[in-house]
């Protein structure tokens, strides 16, 4: 673990509250459906929190550890070219939910937070929820404008998508 301190506050502000988006700062939420019942639920709670979904998505990870746990430090590359450091804030491994947060370190191209949680909800419903609240960082992220929400927003989907895909053959209830 580094000792590289976060590039915004309030640090750890996703834990509660998936829609929090301090003044200053761009809102992201992208919420997918996964399917239903339990084994779904541990299948893709599994695949968030031991980096599967982003693997799958073809992004690099580098990361200090196998699994997602806080002040685990993780570099995303994407396009074998933007390197995106950032540390797991929190982790939750719940009976109906499950996944991480990362903060933003120095060189990452935005400047924020990011979750990716799998909640399973009273009716069995198993979602993904991606969130975050970010401002751009780099030159070439503030250059971007639109088109580096549009990114966001899009990678957020795939994940989605993906993890639709990896828990397809668990049994429905």
């Amino acid at each position: 673990m580094s000792s590289a301190p976060f590039t915004y506050e309030p640090v750890g502000a996703t834990r509660d509250d998936l829609t929090f988006c301090p003044p200053g700062f761009r809102p992201m939420l992208v919420r997918t459906r996964l399917g239903e019942g339990h084994a779904v639920f541990r299948r893709a709670a599994e695949a968030v929190l031991t980096w599967e979904m982003h693997r799958t998505l073809g992004v690099g990870i580098d990361a200090t550890a196998d699994r997602a746990a806080p002040g685990v430090d993780v570099t995303v590359t994407l396009a074998g070219v933007v390197k995106a450091p950032c540390r797991v804030i929190w982790t939750a491994e719940e009976p109906r939910r499950a996944g991480w947060a990362y903060g933003t370190l120095e060189g990452h191209p935005e400047c924020g937070e990011e979750a990716f949680v799998v909640d399973r909800t009273g009716d069995g419903t198993v979602w993904l929820t991606v969130s975050a609240f970010s401002k751009p960082a780099k030159w070439y992220a503030k250059a971007g404008g639109p088109a580096t929400r549009g990114f966001q927003h899009a990678y957020a989907r795939r994940c989605g998508t993906v993890l639709k895909r990896l828990c397809e053959d668990q049994p429905q209830p």
